[in-house]
């Protein structure tokens, strides 16, 4: 029997109907109760012109399916008229090998994945009564993380930073739903701000240590290797909670890696996003605590939305 085969074009009607959320945690929670296998990262790293390829895999025992994900991004894309974004994920059936599904995604579903995984520890880890929070990029995951974040916390205002104001608007046109401010001052939105994502894919920190005020949480998700960083090191010494997605990846790709790596903060005092959800080790315990979730991408998150993809085309 052949696999089914979708493009985004199908895929994206599909998304619209599904709610990933309680899923997506169940993963986190089975990832770090050790009841996943996940390889360590493939990737590719490319110069002229500058490209990334991450390939992660792996499975959750007891499920049905194993899942293969390749995404990439090259930047330079853009001047074409080609998505920087691209990829597809590959589900087999755990018992025979058999492929099930090709989706060929433009790395949209990645993008979405990170998206829902940035919402739901937003939600878990920052402070109550929020009115509003700060998105700082100007990329696709950006607006993903702008729109999951305001769907599941129910928070319409949104303050955007982009080192581009012309990407910045753009992004506020695209959120035309949601009450979108841009903010050209980087560390006036960072003080004034409880929740902030990062989403950039920047070398060199952006926020700094002494911008950080009490009751803040930061959800970094754009540092995935080890090369790029986008919070001075020193915030996550001032933190009093550090979550990491995935420990074993964040030891060497991430923000912890950038603070671990300047023996900063001790790899002992992290705790994963799954334990959290699981209620195995306490979350934010204090409303003027310091959190900081560090998100790096972990293979549980592509077979979860590759496997509610396939069942949501299986189904019509």
């Amino acid at each position: 029997m052949m696999p089914i085969t979708l493009n985004w074009e199908q895929i994206q009607p599909l998304i619209e109907r599904m709610d990933m959320n309680d899923a997506m945690r169940e993963a986190f929670i089975e990832y770090s109760k050790g009841n996943a296998v996940i390889p360590p990262v493939g990737e590719l790293i490319m110069h002229q012109p500058p490209g990334e390829v991450h390939i992660k895999y792996g499975y959750i025992k007891g499920g049905n399916y194993y899942v293969i994900k390749i995404a990439s991004g090259f930047p330079h894309n853009q001047n074409q008229n080609i998505k920087p974004g691209q990829g597809m994920m590959l589900l087999f059936d755990i018992k025979t090998g058999v492929p099930d599904a090709i989706l060929i995604d433009n790395a949209n579903l990645t993008d979405i994945r990170t998206a829902i995984a940035g919402a739901i520890a937003s939600h878990a880890l920052s402070i109550d009564d929020l009115e509003s929070f700060a998105i700082i990029g100007t990329g696709v995951q950006a607006r993903y993380q702008a729109s999951y974040i305001s769907e599941l916390m129910n928070i319409k205002k949104i303050i955007v930073w982009g080192r581009d104001s012309l990407k910045a608007n753009e992004v506020k046109n695209d959120l035309s739903d949601l009450d979108v401010t841009i903010e050209t001052d980087l560390e006036k939105i960072v003080k004034e701000s409880r929740l902030i994502i990062t989403t950039t894919s920047s070398k060199e920190p952006l926020i700094q240590s002494d911008w950080i005020k009490s009751g803040t949480h930061i959800t970094a998700v754009g540092s995935d290797t080890p090369e790029k960083c986008e919070l001075d090191p020193n915030i996550l010494s001032k933190a009093d909670l550090i979550v990491a997605d995935s420990i074993e990846q964040n030891l060497i790709r991430g923000e912890i890696h950038q603070a671990i790596k300047r023996s900063l903060i001790d790899y002992e005092s992290i705790v994963e996003l799954g334990e959290i959800f699981a209620e195995l080790k306490p979350g934010r315990v204090h409303k003027d605590s310091i959190t900081i979730a560090d998100l790096t991408g972990v293979a549980v998150q592509d077979l979860v939305i590759a496997e509610s993809v396939f069942k949501a085309y299986s189904a019509i």
